[in-house]
């Protein structure tokens, strides 16, 4: 089996490609030990891992986020960690069916926005969220209120120092173009 690496824009995370699918639907988020322990076998044994503070599942990458020590330290656990499981034959997620980031729940406008909330995640998921993962991220909608579109980031694009940018000038003025009922974007947690 043979892991190809790339980085982000997020200095503190670095992007694996298996070769495989590792999630079929959604992706998922996993920013501690333990939720990661029960949730997902893989997220788990990544976060046994001294230094791993975060790790992000897509279609067909897995980004992982650190805090202290080197890529150069920390890389070979990680290719370790992925090999054994994908080579074990254990599922990815605990649970069978979509990950919890698939859900609509938590979100949040008024009905009468709904044709544009529509065009915002049409937009979204046809424009933004594929260049997004290319850099090991997601970007989902979270709500629309009084011009204000609400985006969550997970991924490389959780704490990414260019994340400010990505949404004011990239997202924001493609909203904006669009959608001219849009004002601003702004990030959730």
């Amino acid at each position: 089996m043979f892991i190809q690496t790339e980085s982000t824009p997020n200095p503190a995370t670095l992007k694996f490609l298996p070769g495989k699918e590792v999630l079929l639907e959604g992706t998922a988020d996993f920013r501690d030990a333990d939720s990661a322990a029960v949730a997902s076998p893989l997220a788990g044994r990544l976060f046994e891992i001294p230094g791993v503070t975060g790790v992000f599942f897509g279609y067909d990458f897995i980004t992982v986020t650190k805090d202290g020590p080197d890529w150069q330290h920390l890389k070979p656990a990680i290719l370790g960690a992925i090999m054994e499981h994908f080579m074990s034959g254990a599922p990815v997620m605990a649970k069978a069916g979509p990950a919890a980031e698939t859900s609509l729940t938590g979100e949040f406008y008024d009905k009468a926005d709904e044709e544009l909330v529509i065009t915002i995640k049409e937009l979204l998921d046809t424009r933004v969220r594929p260049a997004v993962a290319q850099d090991g991220g997601d970007i989902t909608f979270r709500g629309f209120e009084n011009g204000t579109v609400f985006l969550h980031m997970k991924g490389a694009c959780a704490g990414c120092p260019s994340s400010t940018a990505t949404l004011k000038h990239g997202i924001q003025n493609l909203l904006r173009h669009f959608v001219p009922e849009v004002q601003q974007v702004e990030q959730v947690s």
